[in-house]
């Protein structure tokens, strides 16, 4: 049976109220037509995992969607805050939310433990940092060999893991090349995992850095040209900087960002996505 639907389908088959989702992506193929196709269908209490949260968070936690947050890095890249985050952190609007901070290796490492199969991870990173004291899912041990201490960091689990690649094969699997970030091992960390490509492709001539998701890990596939838009797709388009830069003034008041939910969102359907909404 063919793993590929429509954006609307795969989010719906997928994505349940009160999951933990993991949108990955490191600065670029950010899955931001999928993470507005969960805000269209109106996902509720999802626990939000994400190395660097930006604006596809910010417009998820701004419509309602998220009740918590799990990340190593939050901001605006190149431009500033996160203001619907901010708001709802500091304020409850449109709902309050929690948060979980990490650095970068220590929730990489969080997604490599549950792709091992494993309760915990190790490392050396937190110390000196009041992370250690003020995060969950952290926890200094002893080394079983020497008297060092080190940390461990919980394995996480992702209900569904999304992400953007360039090309899937017909058979389903998927390629992705340039800076792939976090993105593989949360796959294998995942429970279910959804897939947006720029393409469909008859067979897959390698790329530098390329990695290969195969089709058995992958729950559905849906083909979305531009779906990474405002950041960019290596070998497809460049990254929209206006876009981030015009962000800043629509999410800065509520009346503004609502605005834009209802005409960018919520009156267009996934099939309209074209990478255009400012």
């Amino acid at each position: 049976m063919s793993k590929f639907a429509s954006l609307e389908e795969a989010i719906s088959a997928n994505v349940n109220d009160g999951d933990t989702i993991a949108l990955e992506g490191f600065t670029h193929l950010i899955p931001m037509a999928a993470g507005h196709e969960i805000i269209r269908q109106r996902k509720r209490e999802l626990t939000a995992v994400r190395l660097t949260p930006d604006l596809i968070y910010d417009q998820l936690i701004g419509a309602g969607c998220v009740k918590k947050l799990i990340f190593s890095w939050g901001g605006n890249p190149g431009v500033g805050s996160l203001h619907r985050f901010r708001d709802a952190y500091q304020n409850g609007w449109p709902r309050k939310i929690t948060i979980e901070e990490h650095t970068h290796a220590g929730l990489t490492n969080r997604y490599v433990a549950g792709a091992s199969g494993m309760p915990f991870a190790v490392l050396r990173g937190y110390f000196g940092s009041d992370l250690v004291d003020k995060t969950e899912n952290i926890a200094t041990i002893d080394s079983p060999f020497d008297d060092q201490k080190i940390l461990a960091v919980a394995a996480i689990n992702p209900d569904v893991t999304i992400i953007h690649a360039q090309q899937a094969d017909r058979q389903g699997n998927v390629m992705a090349w340039g800076i792939t970030g976090s993105s593989k091992e949360a796959v294998f960390a995942a429970k279910r995992v959804v897939v947006t490509v720029e393409e469909q492709v008859e067979s897959f001539t390698p790329k530098f850095n390329s990695i290969i998701i195969p089709e058995a890990l992958i729950s559905n596939i849906a083909v979305v040209p531009k779906g990474a838009w405002p950041s960019y797709a290596s070998g497809y388009y460049e990254r929209d900087n206006d876009a981030y830069i015009a962000w800043d003034e629509v999410a800065k008041e509520r009346e503004s960002f609502t605005k834009w939910l209802d005409q960018e969102i919520y009156a267009k359907s996934s099939d309209a996505y074209q990478g255009s909404e400012a």
